[in-house]
């Protein structure tokens, strides 16, 4: 009897303990998605944010500084703040030593032709935009008219 008393306490503990976890991660489903309804950070990002993940952050770093003599830092400089035409032209056709700043960036780095003109227009705002950058957006028109002057 005692042995059956156990049993039943056992498996009342762990369903208790089942149901709790299963209501706490709906409670966590929904207070992600009302968040994101709700126009808070979570479920937001810039469109730009993505492709700067996927093909920027290892040679520019997640804050931009890049790597001293390799890839140029993305914050504070005019080749980011300055002629939106040179640096959708960087995108395009890719650069190799490069000097920013007053220093030399031996890295080669390859054309991102491959990007639709949406993508360059959107990775190049999110640049623009962030790592204490203030310049104006990039837009797709821009980059379409870039490069459509490349061919």
């Amino acid at each position: 009897m005692m042995r059956l008393s156990c049993i039943i306490l056992s498996s009342l503990f762990l369903s208790t303990t089942l149901f709790a976890q299963s209501k706490k991660a709906k409670q966590t489903t929904r207070a992600i998605v009302s968040g994101a309804k709700s126009g808070s950070s979570v479920g937001q990002t810039q469109p730009g944010a993505a492709i700067y993940k996927q093909y920027c952050l290892t040679c520019h770093q997640v804050n931009g500084s890049g790597v001293p003599g390799l890839n140029p830092p993305l914050r504070g400089t005019d080749w980011v703040n300055g002629d939106k035409a040179r640096l959708i032209g960087v995108l395009l056709n890719g650069l190799q030593n490069a000097e920013v700043e007053g220093e030399t960036y031996d890295n080669v780095m390859p054309a991102h032709d491959f990007l639709t003109d949406a993508q360059i227009a959107d990775v190049l705002t999110y640049v623009r935009s962030n790592f204490g950058n203030k310049a104006e957006a990039v837009t797709t028109a821009e980059v379409t008219a870039q490069r459509a002057a490349k061919k």
